[in-house]
């Protein structure tokens, strides 16, 4: 059964954020996107201690659509390892449901 994916990624910039999101949409990849900017991010990488300053966005799709979502994101994504998180939540509003479904 296909299913609502909450899909989390986290961007250098609101510029990037809204690029790459609003061609995911335009691609039907993805029924929307929210950003919210001014995230700050602690994280080991490639043996230091590092932070930064990001912008979240959380993609709604579809279980359908992902295996294509996945592939387009990273690519245009510009980090070497974007995060590209997806979650099936368990409770959503049926007609919300149905509009992103209707990708």
């Amino acid at each position: 059964m296909e299913t609502l994916l909450l899909v989390f990624c986290t961007f250098p910039d609101i510029a990037t954020a809204r690029q790459i999101g609003t061609a995911l949409v335009e691609r039907q990849l993805a029924a929307c996107i929210n950003l919210i900017p001014a995230v700050e991010w602690i994280y080991g990488w490639q043996g230091k201690l590092e932070t930064t300053a990001e912008v979240l966005a959380i993609f709604k799709t579809t279980t359908a659509a992902f295996p294509a979502f996945q592939p387009a994101l990273a690519e245009m994504h510009p980090y070497e390892v974007p995060e590209i998180i997806a979650v099936a939540p368990d409770h959503v509003a049926e007609p919300y449901r149905a509009w992103v479904l209707g990708l």
